[in-house]
């Protein structure tokens, strides 16, 4: 019979430079995260973003790459951008980069050593949805009036 409590044990076992055994902490997994909480679901989310708006960028590079190869390019990127998916495409990437831009901004409020409790938890967590939801509008509405 194994001693081990835990199947997890057996990846947390390692040896320090002298040799000796160490058991080292794991970090937790989605598995413990409360996915209703405020601070948990938004974290994971803001992760979630970050990675949409590395994969977004992939398009601004296609279409500063179309704007540089010529005419021809440009408007193949333009027509791409001016569709139906690709309005939704930017749509949705204005709104993950200004949930990012707020999220990151509450997780600086947390580096400056503010913001643990409960109460200012879910009032800046509701602040970054809130804000997200705002700026996105205002976004689009600034982009369609100037156009």
């Amino acid at each position: 019979m194994s001693i081990m409590k835990d199947s997890r044990e057996a990846v947390m076992t390692g040896r320090r430079t002298d040799g000796t055994r160490v058991k080292r902490p794991l970090s937790p997994h989605l598995q413990v995260y409360d996915m209703l909480q405020m601070t948990s679901g938004l974290s994971i989310t803001n992760r979630a973003a970050g990675v949409a708006w590395t994969i977004g960028m992939v398009f601004l590079v296609w279409w500063l790459a179309a704007a540089a190869a010529g005419p021809d390019a440009f408007a193949n990127a333009q027509w791409f951008f001016s569709s139906f998916l690709g309005i939704l495409l930017l749509g949705g990437l204005t709104a993950v980069a200004w949930f990012h831009t707020f999220a990151g901004i509450r997780h600086l409020y947390w580096d400056a050593g503010y913001g643990f409790d409960l109460p200012a938890m879910q009032k800046t967590g509701r602040l970054t949805l809130i804000a997200t939801g705002v700026m996105t509008v205002l976004t689009w509405l600034i982009a369609i009036i100037s156009w």
